[in-house]
């Protein structure tokens, strides 16, 4: 008998990846992305007219700090009540944001609502990488996470560049609004997705005590080592790269990202399949050495020509190490504790 603060266990390996539930997945992740990310390229330029320059770190800062919080309890839950209720909630707080931030007319509302949005990515992605880890091919996870992974990119790619050419055209609130608008067709597809999780329920409040039962795997030491030192390099470059390319020219800051990501899309392909093949560790190190060469680049950067150079070489990077650390997460997760 399964106890009550017990993970579930998901349903057996499938033997098809391509089904109606993955294309929905992956379609609804790209809006999701594109809805919390369609912002960001011009959220430096929006606190700065605020009177806020000083607080310019706390942008991306207050996002991290709740999203990684918040992934403790937006992991059990997803193995107790299931993915998809996770997912939706992740995809409402994006939305809800995107619709309120013409309403966070001073800097500390506008502070306290990037710390609520960061609760989406600290619960979408959790539950979208443990229901695709249920519906793939126990063969093919590596494979699977890397197109999950492509479609997360494709919507960092169109989002800061629609996001951008709104702002410049139009203004701030309609850049706002869209984001809102977006975030609520990724909801609505979301709600199509049926449960992979077996007798998943609905939430206790002892679910949310995270020091009982088993919060942590000591076995995903190794990848989250990797992860602590690859997003410690994404966060600087979120953060900073607004500022380089308003110092280098860029009228529409979104393209920086947009070369950034579709860089990153063609080797999603090559590095989920070789991560399958070779073994993940053996890929990481290839991705973690494109980092370093990518930030020394854009670093250095002194023309737009430099600093599209190293955006190329980090979205190779993002590429190579994204997929590869998912699928080694889901390798070393206990049976029923994926997310």
């Amino acid at each position: 008998m399964t106890k009550p603060d017990s993970p579930t266990q998901e349903v057996s390996s499938p033997e098809n990846l391509y089904t109606p539930a993955f294309w929905t997945l992956c379609t609804s992740s790209v809006l999701f992305m594109m809805s919390f990310s369609m912002i960001l390229p011009e959220l430096p330029e929006y606190l700065t007219s605020m009177g806020g320059e000083q607080y310019i770190g706390f942008i991306v800062g207050l996002f991290t700090v709740s999203a990684g919080l918040s992934r403790f309890w937006s992991g059990r839950l997803a193995e107790r009540s299931g993915r998809v209720k996770v997912m939706l909630f992740g995809t409402i707080i994006s939305m809800v944001c995107g619709f309120l931030y013409p309403f966070a007319v001073t800097i500390y509302l506008f502070l306290a609502l990037r710390l609520l949005h960061g609760l989406s990515t600290g619960w979408r992605p959790i539950g979208a990488t443990a229901y695709l880890a249920d519906i793939a091919p126990s063969g093919k996870i590596g494979e699977a996470m890397g197109y999950l992974g492509i479609a997360g990119s494709t919507g960092m790619a169109l989002g800061p560049a629609i996001g951008s050419f709104i702002k410049e055209e139009a203004s701030f609130n309609a850049m706002f609004i869209t984001a809102g608008v977006v975030g609520l067709v990724s909801f609505l597809m979301t709600l199509r997705l049926p449960e992979s999780l077996v007798k998943s329920r609905t939430p206790k409040w002892q679910d949310f005590n995270i020091f009982k039962g088993r919060s942590l795997n000591w076995q995903a030491w190794q990848p989250s080592v990797v992860t602590l030192f690859d997003t410690y390099a994404f966060g600087v470059v979120i953060t900073m790269y607004p500022i380089l390319v308003d110092h280098l020219g860029f009228k529409y800051k979104g393209l920086f990202q947009l070369v950034i990501v579709v860089s990153s899309i063609g080797m999603r392909f090559i590095a989920g399949k070789a991560s399958d093949r070779r073994g993940r560790l053996p890929v990481l190190v290839w991705g973690m050495i494109c980092v370093s060469i990518a930030m020394f680049i854009m670093g250095f950067s002194e023309t737009a020509a430099h600093a599209l150079f190293g955006a190329v070489i980090y979205g190779i990077a993002i590429g190579i190490n994204r997929p590869t650390i998912f699928a080694w997460t889901a390798d070393t997760a206990r049976p029923g504790e994926v997310a």
